[in-house]
């Protein structure tokens, strides 16, 4: 999952880049690669508030 956040971290970076520089053609992906990220981050943290339930 992480290694997954990894990349989908480079390609919002480079896709922010694109839009800056007016080359962005699938202005979707954007929005798309954010509530991946944002999906990612939730299940991670609902792991880690489950571990740290579990040892209290």
């Amino acid at each position: 999952m992480t290694g997954e956040l990894d990349v989908l971290g480079k390609e919002i970076f480079n896709l922010r880049f694109q839009r800056a520089n007016g080359q962005l053609e699938n202005t979707a992906r954007v929005r798309q690669v954010r509530r991946d990220i944002a999906r990612i981050k939730t299940v991670l943290g609902e792991r880690r508030r489950a571990t740290l339930e579990g040892k209290v």
